[in-house]
């Protein structure tokens, strides 16, 4: 199976700042994964470079077939088009409803996408989160977890290989984030790999999934599905 994600001894530095160390890891196509790690660890900056909104200082990343590490520019928003994007606070357009910030995500990375395309899909993509019967709300009339999975939504309909997000249950209760989790498990499940940048023990020490942590840039652990043991995530926080 070929990998959505594969870093090849990326290193990202920032003057003399070093963010990211020798970093080699691949995600696979229906994985979910957690990145973990304390703050200033080098979780954002991975995100980034998976999205190329910086490229690495050396080493090679290649993100759904493309090589990140050396792509042109004029092909960025191709590469853009294979990778959804869910934020911590939601980036909806407050003047525009859930079905039009959904619609707009998907005509922004594709213009050739008509507007009666993007409805549907917007509507389908609502309705895949939970939200079918919200198109016409808007973001100030939803919950925060609400417009969570609006986001959520925006970010996945476009059908992208891979799904990253960074904190994305940084601002929800516990059960809300709990329904978060179990909806990118459902999006796993149809074939997308996704990685969660998160900060909250009990998800990832509960779900058993695979696990990668940063610790000063370093890629210091990658535990298996399975093996996620809550006084290891500990001792790296």
């Amino acid at each position: 199976m070929r990998p959505i994600v594969e870093f090849a001894a990326v290193t990202r530095a920032y003057g003399a700042r070093v963010a990211l160390d020798d970093v080699h890891f691949e995600l696979l196509p229906g994985e979910l994964t957690f990145l973990v790690g304390p703050s200033g660890a080098g979780k954002t900056t991975l995100l980034k470079l998976i999205n190329r909104e910086i490229r690495p200082s050396s080493g090679r990343l290649w993100v759904a077939g493309m090589p990140a590490h050396q792509i042109k520019a004029s092909r960025v928003a191709e590469l853009r088009r294979r990778v959804g994007v869910v934020f911590q606070d939601y980036k909806l357009l407050p003047r525009l409803t859930a079905r039009e910030n959904v619609a707009f995500g998907l005509q922004v990375g594709d213009l050739r996408v008509s507007d009666e395309e993007a409805r549907d899909r917007s509507l389908d993509a609502l309705e895949a989160v939970g939200l079918g019967d919200r198109g016409d709300a808007y973001p100030h009339q939803l919950s925060g977890g609400q417009q969570q999975r609006v986001a959520v939504a925006r970010a996945v309909v476009g059908q992208p290989q891979l799904l990253i997000a960074d904190e994305p249950t940084g601002n929800l209760d516990q059960e809300t984030a709990w329904q978060m989790m179990d909806l990118f498990e459902d999006i796993a499940a149809w074939g997308t790999a996704v990685l969660v940048a998160t900060h909250n023990v009990e998800i990832v020490t509960r779900l058993q999934r695979r696990v990668l942590t940063l610790v000063q840039g370093r890629l210091v652990r990658d535990q298996p599905a399975g093996r996620t043991g809550r006084m290891a995530w500990l001792a790296s926080s």
